[in-house]
């Protein structure tokens, strides 16, 4: 048995399909004068050709009502349309006499590392897009054909390295029953979509293309992470049952969809989407999220080579709280440094950049910048219920500065007659442990508070999530973190405000009665998780809740808290998360 992560939960069995990428050999060859600018035709048929590609498969995306695919197959259409991706490749050719496909590879990688190098995972997973439409143009430079995996007799499990978007839009869900690649986690897009269209998958499975032969009956749980092969009968059988008794789940768990998030005892709680460019909007309403919990904004000054304007940014926003109507959106203001580096920014390297000039602490001193975006952001908030909410704020110094640059600006607002909303709610994240104990004194300047579980966990703990030398370290449910989750809450309560959650922390299903019974207010999570965390509150009563909270504010150990909340979360549900 082989283990990755369990991507998108369920139990396939077919045989193993192979997917593979064909190899690219590119050559060192230099070119000179004319040369260079019959290269650049080229380069120019290519990715025409490319994007003629890509808008055929999400038109076939569109037909088979797997919107989600064709929203991620247009944004590789933009990248492949951004003019600054194209100078930077002529730049190549020109100045440096590559020949195409190395000038192609060349601005690629160069773009891959500036998200590669990205701590969060759904910022990270532009730089597999990017490399994605790089390797598409040099196929298409070399004449490279695609593998074909989509005439499709009997059920198969694709087995690969990785298993692109586009691939993924192509598949027939009648045939693939699940998917198995050595990269990957929870937040890319192949497990995005595999969610969406309910097909089994496990990632990062290391590996697992050497273990595999072709046409090998393999079984995978996507709920565990599980992959087995060379199966006996017995086993064989175990899967089908299971099969069976997931079938089953789903029935259940379809109708909380789209349904009201309220415990048996009628307490109601919000669950938002977490969400970073506004097509991620058709998801949110896909899986009947209630709002959006954070509206990440680095892309749009990630996606360019220069500062977004204060119309792209309005534009942008106001797309997303148009069309969610009366419900919140909250919009966290520019959230760079640390891992999040910008070329055109400048910004210095830092021996510990997440302890240093990153987020409020940039906008603070780039009040340009922080003054464009909460313009955009205030202008938006005419179309619809918007929120405002600072990042990394550390102490009630930086929510008294940022609201009064926020208020200066809705003084120009109201001097130029241009409408906003001018009792729009401000809130602050709170991942930093200083903000946690002093909520008491920052709650008075807000309206709410959002706690991001992800920085507040590694923090607190000293523990960098990304470093697997201290990973064991790294548990949000460490007694510390949940005694700093519920002062926060409880504080906000006594001064009749509201605490939401948009750190992954908020769509585990294990931590959902615990934070349930904490009095959380709204959770927001990535919008596929939304049915699970919503049966989980609707099958409880809030009373309930608070006792199985209390019960576990007593243990001691992270170990011991998550072996007690699975055995309570058992009973309730009747199977064991």
């Amino acid at each position: 048995m082989n283990t990755g992560i369990g991507a998108s939960s369920g139990i396939g069995i077919g045989k193993a399909l192979l997917v593979y990428e064909p190899e690219i050999v590119i050559n060192n060859d230099k070119i000179y004068g004319q040369e260079a600018q019959a290269e650049l035709l080229k380069i120019q048929d290519a990715i025409s050709k490319s994007i003629n590609q890509l808008k055929e498969i999400k038109k076939k995306s569109e037909l088979n009502n797997n919107q989600e695919a064709a929203d991620i197959i247009e944004t590789h259409i933009s990248l492949l349309n951004d003019p600054v991706l194209f100078e930077s490749i002529e730049s190549n050719v020109i100045e440096k006499n590559m020949n195409g496909p190395l000038a192609v590879n060349e601005a690629i990688n160069q773009q891959v590392l500036i998200f590669d190098a990205i701590d969060d995972p759904y910022i990270k997973e532009r730089a597999k897009d990017i490399q994605d439409i790089g390797n598409r143009i040099i196929h298409n430079l070399l004449n490279i054909n695609p593998q074909e995996i989509f005439q499709l007799e009997e059920a198969v499990i694709l087995v690969g390295k990785d298993i692109t978007p586009a691939q993924m839009a192509l598949i027939d869900k009648t045939y693939v029953q699940g998917i198995v690649a050595e990269i990957g986690g929870e937040t890319c897009h192949t497990a995005i979509l595999a969610r969406n269209m309910e097909i089994p998958a496990v990632l990062g499975v290391k590996g697992i293309c050497d273990l595999i032969q072709k046409d090998v009956l393999i079984a995978i749980d996507g709920t565990k992470g599980t992959v087995e092969y060379d199966l006996s009968e017995e086993t064989l059988m175990e899967y089908k049952e299971k099969i069976q008794q997931d079938e089953q789940a789903k029935k259940e768990l379809s109708i909380y969809k789209n349904c009201v998030t309220r415990t048996k005892d009628g307490r109601h709680v919000e669950l938002g989407g977490n969400i970073g460019l506004p097509q991620d909007v058709n998801s949110v309403f896909e899986y009947g999220a209630e709002g959006i919990g954070l509206f990440r904004t680095e892309f749009l000054f990630m996606d360019t080579p220069h500062l977004p304007s204060e119309e792209v940014q309005f534009d942008a926003y106001r797309s997303v709280v148009e069309k969610m109507g009366s419900k919140p959106v909250i919009i966290r203001t520019l959230d760079i440094g640390g891992d999040k580096n910008i070329p055109y920014l400048d910004l210095p390297k830092e021996e510990n950049p997440f302890l240093g000039y990153r987020a409020i602490r940039i906008c603070f001193d780039r009040i340009d910048i922080f003054k464009s975006q909460l313009r955009a952001i205030l202008r938006a908030s005419a179309y619809g219920n918007a929120r405002i909410m600072y990042p990394m704020i550390a102490s009630v110094e930086e929510v008294i500065q940022a609201n009064a640059i926020l208020s200066e600006v809705k003084s120009d607002l109201l001097e130029n007659d241009i409408p906003f909303n001018s009792k729009i709610e401000v809130g602050v994240m709170i991942e930093i442990p200083s903000a946690a104990i002093t909520a008491d004194l920052i709650i008075k300047e807000v309206d709410f508070f959002s706690i991001g579980t992800n920085d507040l966990t590694q923090y607190t703990l000293a523990a960098d999530r990304m470093n697997d030398k201290v990973r064991y370290i790294y548990n949000s449910f460490h007694p510390s973190l949940l005694r700093l989750i519920k002062n926060v809450i409880d504080t906000s309560h006594s001064h009749g405000k509201f605490t939401g959650m948009c750190g992954e922390f908020a769509g585990n299903p294990l931590a959902a009665i615990m934070l349930l019974g904490m009095g959380l207010d709204e959770f927001s999570m990535s919008p596929s998780s939304i049915p699970k965390i919503r049966q989980i509150i609707n099958s409880v009563s809030y009373s309930d809740a608070q006792k199985i909270c209390d019960e576990v504010m007593e243990l001691s150990s992270p170990n011991e808290i998550e072996a007690h909340l699975k055995e309570r979360l058992s009973e309730i549900l009747n199977s064991i998360i």
